[in-house]
């Protein structure tokens, strides 16, 4: 798709083109009828002077004067020629420079009549004049007379060749020019759209809050909307964020306290299906506000750097484990980069790695790099998280990503873990896959797409 500018310029270019083109070929066409309508009129004036010169005896012979009207007569190869023929088809006269030419012009003119002729003689291009006469001496030696005078067309294509060249000349230099003049108007006039561009740019990167350029009037309105979206999202998710703190806090003490009064109560044949109901009662409690808590992809998000949030939580757990002492290896290119929120990537990083140290022997690996599944901006993230643990048993990898299910019953937690990390990445497009490690344990891989 092109963008605006070659899109304008495309459109201006080809309406430039044309009016040019046809200013061009009207001033082409209307030359040559001018030049042409010139060359008539002379040869016109020569036929006539013809006329005028020639002297006609008592016995009706004509006779031209030495002193011709037009010197270039006299002259062989001059380009212009004359002939004077009888109706009867008899030469009468010809100029001297038509001894170059073997044929005749015109002839049999009627009285009166006048004809333009555009030809080939020999060779030579002409244009000839011709016009019937009648000299009526007396009734009985009355004869009629073609007079014809002809031009060479050398000089005229000359004329119109040396015209078309200037006028192309002259109207291919005002194109480029026009065409620069119109690729600055166009680099102006879509100015505030470059500047749009670039404020959403420095929104995605995280440097600016909102489109902070001064824009014309016809944009305001789209820039105003567009900051108090922006706006009216972050306030929602702050709100969101905040009601949902404040849940969880209302919801935990009352548990918090029902179990405690469980735990001082005599023994009844009731207490541990109490108990068992309060522990169901707050892993739902904990998995709904987890969920709840997922922002998704967000719109012009800043990506978040992934190998300073996998070395935050991976210093964490090296205190919380720190009696299996664990050999975490990261490896993750500084290209890699999460689009969307910080706090989805930290939850999805914290479930995943705290279950690679509670399960690992003596080793983790960690892996991220980017990927080319992002359409927009920013590329993908692709992480691994691989322990040599006991791994995952292929027929329990599906049943392990339910609410509450857990693959070793025997060891702490909740069993919503993973349920919460297979929640995060369907939210964002994401695809997690569980398999075996080279390292014997198990494998899991996060594919994310970009933004």
């Amino acid at each position: 798709m092109f963008s605006l500018t070659v899109r304008l310029l495309i459109a201006g270019s080809i309406v430039l083109a044309a009016f040019l083109g046809v200013t061009g070929y009207t001033l082409d066409h209307v030359f040559r009828d001018k030049t042409e309508q010139a060359l008539q009129e002379r040869l016109q004036a020569q036929a006539l002077g013809l006329i005028a010169a020639v002297e006609v005896s008592a016995d009706g012979t004509l006779h031209m004067p030495i002193a011709l009207p037009e010197t270039r007569y006299n002259n062989v190869g001059s380009g212009l020629y004359a002939q004077i023929t009888s109706n009867d088809g008899q030469q009468h006269w010809h100029s001297p420079s038509m001894q170059e030419l073997g044929a005749e012009l015109i002839s049999g003119v009627p009285p009166g009549d006048r004809r333009f002729r555009h030809g080939y003689i020999d060779g030579h291009e002409l244009y000839a004049f011709a016009i019937g006469v009648t000299f009526d001496l007396s009734e009985e030696m009355s004869e009629g007379y073609t007079f014809t005078a002809a031009e060479d067309m050398t000089n005229y294509n000359a004329q119109v060749a040396d015209f078309r060249n200037t006028l192309w000349g002259w109207l291919g230099g005002v194109a480029l020019v026009l065409l620069t003049v119109q690729g600055f108007i166009l680099h102006w006039s879509l100015a505030p759209l470059r500047k749009a561009a670039e404020d959403l740019a420095a929104i995605e990167a995280g440097t600016q809050r909102q489109l902070a350029g001064r824009y014309p009037h016809e944009m305001r309105g789209l820039t105003d909307n567009l900051n108090a979206l922006l706006a009216s999202q972050r306030e929602h998710l702050e709100r969101y964020r905040h009601t949902l703190g404040d849940l969880a806090h209302s919801l935990k003490t009352p548990l918090a306290v029902l179990r405690g009064e469980l735990e001082n109560a005599p023994a009844s044949p009731f207490s541990a299906s109490a108990n068992e109901q309060v522990q169901r009662m707050t892993d739902i409690v904990d998995y709904q506000l987890q969920r709840a808590a997922t922002s998704g992809r967000l719109p012009l998000a800043a990506p978040v750097a992934a190998d300073a949030l996998v070395r935050k939580v991976a210093n964490s757990l090296d205190k919380v484990y720190a009696d299996k002492q664990v050999d975490c290896r990261i490896n993750i290119s500084g290209a890699a980069h999460f689009s969307g929120d910080e706090g989805d990537l930290l939850e999805l990083l914290g479930n995943l790695m705290d279950n690679a140290y509670k399960w690992c022997g003596q080793r983790v690996d960690i892996t991220a790099h980017s990927n080319s599944e992002g359409t927009g901006n920013h590329p993908g993230l692709y992480l691994c998280i691989e322990d040599d643990g006991p791994g995952i048993a292929a027929d329990k990898a599906h049943a392990v990503l339910q609410r509450g299910v857990r693959d070793d019953a025997s060891h702490p937690g909740h069993g919503i873990g993973l349920a919460i990390v297979q929640d995060i990445v369907r939210a964002y497009g994401g695809k997690l896959t569980i398999a075996t490690s080279a390292l014997g344990g198990a494998k899991l891989s996060v594919s994310l797409p970009g933004a």
